[in-house]
């Protein structure tokens, strides 16, 4: 068990200053930097240590436009203007790799095969936690994210995902961020109101 603990000035950057930024810098992101965050996020837990998520590093213009057409009008500006959209995805044949990825138990890969209902349901929920991961280590790496469910599921799984075992999750827009641009923050619910121990 670690007892490591981070500065205040890294959870501010993580969670406490983080917003989603709407607008984008012209400073484009190194390909060092993407790697790295997946290098971070990949560590993050998952069950049967599944890792469904699939990711599509959306860079060049013509892609950018191919994505924004998938999108709500208000979302496409948004992943224009962006160094970098990631489409998170999730593989619902994600079982295939358990015998390399899980090898304390052998018989993992059988829990899902036959079973396409459980696998999806795996698959999802677990490439929603490594989507949330992606934002923590682009976050730790000086990036700012703007992850959005505004878009057509059908229309980018169709012109990204076409003939695969692979589907959308949500997208993320990535770079660093226009401060300028940033309305005044919203509220999050206390402890209290979110929150029951029992």
């Amino acid at each position: 068990m670690t007892l490591d603990i981070l500065s205040d000035r890294d959870l501010n950057v993580i969670f406490r200053e983080a917003r989603s930024f709407k607008s984008w810098q012209k400073t484009p992101v190194s390909e060092i930097t993407i790697r790295a965050m997946y290098d971070l996020l990949r560590w993050g837990p998952t069950s049967y240590n599944c890792s469904p998520a699939r990711f599509v590093i959306i860079q060049s213009e013509d892609v950018k436009k191919k994505l924004a057409e998938c999108a709500m009008k208000s979302n496409r500006e948004k992943i224009l203007s962006a160094p970098f959209t990631v489409i998170v995805g999730s593989d619902a044949k994600f079982y295939e790799k358990l015998p390399d990825l899980f090898k304390s138990y052998p018989g993992a890969k059988d829990v899902f095969t036959g079973n396409a209902e459980l696998a999806q349901e795996t698959a999802f929920r677990n490439s929603s936690l490594q989507g949330g991961y992606m934002i923590i280590a682009a976050r730790s790496l000086g990036l700012d994210c703007c992850p959005m469910s505004g878009f057509n599921p059908d229309a980018v799984n169709e012109a990204f995902f076409k003939d695969t075992d692979h589907s959308v999750n949500f997208i993320c827009s990535m770079g660093y961020g226009d401060a300028t641009s940033l309305p005044e923050r919203d509220q999050r619910m206390s402890f209290d109101e979110a929150c029951e121990i029992l």
